[in-house]
């Protein structure tokens, strides 16, 4: 089970019935890949993350590609999370960034867009700290979430190697500053393969995944830790739904019904 003790080794992730999967938590400083198909959940899932850590006093900064601040804040509104005060507190940063943006970041921290558009510029010289830093000065998040992957992805088309390499520096250097760091990656709704390449789950130290099962007519969503370095934890698929108030898990409801 989790824990948010200040002096732990773990952490929660407060969301009702997941943390029962682990013995004590994930490690504090690791890198979770949060996979699913379109429509699951993984994004709700992040922002109830940061929104129980920001709650308590924790530094969380979510990373968006996708939606807008605006979309984020009422996501979270929805469920009664109450971002704004949040936000108000110094607790929670977020900020949409375009994806032109991770392809080229000059020493200064800005962005060449017509370089990106052109192809011209080796995204080897991008710098990620002007990126994942930027407008946070004074502010060391103990929580990110990268939102997604995928959209990452999508820049380096007809340029995997680059995009590879990228990605094994991101990892490190969210390890340098040692956040601990959930990185949604879309799959197909039953995937076999985790992230846009697959190297991605080899480099993370854990993967949740969360399914949208077939059943007859219907589906169900269901969540699975298929993988976290350094500690025990549960290795089944369980129930998964969300609710008007998040994300709600039920650990001892397990699906077994063949995945279509």
């Amino acid at each position: 089970m989790g824990t948010d003790d200040k002096d732990s080794k773990y952490i929660a992730t407060g969301v009702p019935g997941l943390d029962d999967l682990f013995d004590h938590g994930i490690p504090k400083g690791s890198s979770v890949l949060v996979a699913g198909g379109t429509g699951s959940g993984k994004t709700n899932l992040c922002l109830q993350i940061i929104a129980h850590h920001a709650s308590r006093g924790k530094k969380c900064y979510f990373m968006g590609f996708e939606e807008s601040e605006e979309r984020l804040i009422e996501h979270m509104n929805d469920f009664g999370w109450n971002p704004k005060a949040l936000i108000s507190a110094g607790n929670l940063k977020i900020k949409r960034f375009l994806t032109a943006e991770i392809y080229y970041y000059d020493k200064k921290g800005g962005s060449d867009i017509q370089a990106m558009m052109t192809k011209e510029v080796d995204p080897l010289l991008m710098e990620l700290e002007p990126l994942s830093i930027a407008d946070t000065v004074g502010f060391k998040p103990d929580i990110i979430v990268l939102d997604s992957l995928t959209a990452i992805s999508s820049t380096f088309q007809g340029k995997e190697q680059s995009y590879r390499f990228y990605v094994e520096r991101l990892f490190r250097f969210f390890e340098k500053i040692g956040a601990t760091t959930f990185l949604v990656t879309e799959t197909q709704q039953i995937p076999e393969v985790f992230s846009p390449t697959g190297v991605e789950e080899f480099l993370a130290d854990g993967v949740i995944v969360i399914y949208n099962i077939r059943r007859q007519n219907t589906r169900q969503t269901a969540i699975e830790v298929l993988k976290m370095r350094g500690i025990k934890h549960q290795k089944k698929i369980v129930s998964m739904n969300i609710t008007d108030k998040g994300i709600v898990v039920y650990p001892n409801k397990e699906i077994y019904s063949e995945i279509e």
